[in-house]
């Protein structure tokens, strides 16, 4: 990857401009974490880039920045840049383009983002960021109050990043998020929701939790029931027991998911019908929940003699032919009946035996 995204570089520098690659890839690079999160930062202006690179991809000029794509790798490439104005704690309105990369260095976020790496792989950190890398500690740039009431993302964005690298909170930012806390309120829940998904997401999400609650955000982000997260091995399980569905965006699919998962957390995950109407995947989530070993589940539902209806050994035309009936609900009264004694072993899933228990109990 990294060979791939030099090429980036020397395809600007060719062309007389400065290039690095700036932030999380050159982080990770260091850390020896594998990363495609590739930003690459230069003194050439949106406008220039787009003659570099003639199939440059969603142009935002405003911004300062293009995206192209490289054997399927997104590289976002700003030029250097100071962010003048902001408004309500999150977006620049007002930037100035300039030629000095320790002075485009200086508006971003944390030290250990600011390390950057030329076209020969050579590493520049001219913010001490490796130190911070080293010392396994989140530092802002400049003033951490002043970073965070530019920009309140920079909280979860603090506490996420301790949370994925398992890394420390300098004193100044801790102090700064006791301070500034409360301007998180005004930031889209879409916006949070991303942060807070990959807190959640984590490996180390009880890190992540934790330090959520040491510093009060439960109340700041409305997650009122932070602090009963248990036993919680993926973001969906997360969501689900936090039950803010009403007020965080979630896509359909993921709604169903938390739903279904709600509605078994009262029901025994190990039972054939529940298996088997809510499946695999929503019984083990809310079966680690309850300290139920997954393993336990995905025997159980393995077992199973039928996973769906499809499974059932007869068709609903041989059922009407049986009983010499057109189609009506009295199918689906019929298959809800076979489902069930099939799920418990009152009748084989077998063509001859369904069909000569239905002309006994339906004929």
């Amino acid at each position: 990857m990294v060979e791939e995204a030099c090429k980036v570089l020397t395809e600007i520098t060719e062309k007389g401009y400065k290039a690095y690659i700036v932030g999380g890839f050159v982080r990770d690079y260091l850390l020896k974490i594998e990363s495609n999160d590739i930003d690459i930062t230069t003194n050439a202006t949106p406008k220039q880039l787009q003659e570099i690179f003639k199939d440059a991809l969603l142009p935002t000029t405003d911004y300062g920045s293009i995206t192209i794509v490289r054997k399927k790798v997104r590289y976002e490439i700003t030029t250097f840049r100071k962010e003048i104005k902001y408004i309500n704690n999150r977006k620049p309105v007002e930037i100035e383009y300039i030629d000095d990369l320790v002075e485009d260095l200086k508006r971003r976020d944390f030290t250990v983002n600011s390390i950057c790496m030329d076209e020969n792989k050579e590493i520049l950190d001219f913010l001490k960021g490796q130190d911070d890398l080293h010392e396994r500690v989140i530092r802002t740039i400049g003033n951490a109050k002043e970073k965070l009431e530019e920009d309140s993302l920079r909280i979860l964005r603090a506490i996420r990043f301790a949370t994925s690298l398992n890394f420390s909170l300098s004193d100044e930012i801790k102090e700064a998020i006791l301070l500034t806390k409360h301007l998180l309120k005004d930031l889209s829940y879409n916006r949070k929701k991303e942060e807070l998904d990959k807190i959640f997401a984590s490996k180390n999400v009880n890190r992540g939790i934790s330090l959520l609650l040491e510093f009060g955000l439960d109340k700041e982000l409305e997650l009122e029931r932070l602090r009963e997260i248990k036993n919680t091995d993926s973001l969906i399980s997360v969501w689900s027991m936090l039950n803010v569905i009403d007020i965080y965006p979630f896509t359909s699919s993921e709604k169903t998911l938390i739903n279904n998962i709600n509605k078994v957390m009262n029901e025994d995950n190990l039972d054939p019908m529940t298996l088997y109407q809510y499946g695999l995947y929503v019984n083990s989530i809310a079966g680690t929940m309850k300290n139920i070993e997954r393993k336990e589940i995905t025997k159980a539902y393995n077992g199973l003699p039928i996973h769906s209806k499809s499974d059932i050994a007869i068709t609903s035309n041989q059922i009407m032919e049986l009983l010499k009936r057109g189609p009506g609900e009295y199918l689906k009264e019929i298959y809800c009946d076979l489902e069930s004694k099939i799920l418990y072993h009152r009748l084989v899933n077998e063509e001859k035996t369904i069909l000569e228990y239905i002309r006994k109990r339906y004929q």
